[in-house]
């Protein structure tokens, strides 16, 4: 039973991994000018975008995006369906 909860749990931490990967990937993709590099140096469930409260606000109002008002995500809730959409939606409000 320990091993089967083991291999869960690094299916659950590689895919969010791979999830970091692709944001970040995605965002230098389209030619962001902020450094995007934290967001594959963290580790865990969420992640500190870095984006401001305002940055927020429009993620929420123009893209119906949600986060914390301090900028942070849950990674969890990324998936390959909606990654490059999360992407494209920081890089417009961050420009």
């Amino acid at each position: 039973l320990r091993s089967l909860w083991l291999s869960e749990v690094k299916l659950m931490a590689d895919r969010i991994i791979g999830m970091r990967v692709a944001l970040r990937s995605r965002l230098e993709k389209l030619g962001s000018s902020v450094a995007w590099n934290h967001i594959t140096d963290q580790i865990g469930m969420f992640c500190f975008t870095g984006l401001t409260a305002a940055q927020v606000d429009r993620l929420a109002q123009e893209f119906h995006i949600y986060l914390t008002r301090d900028g942070r995500v849950s990674m969890a809730g990324i998936t390959s369906a909606n990654v490059d959409y999360l992407a494209d939606s920081i890089h417009a409000v961050t420009q």
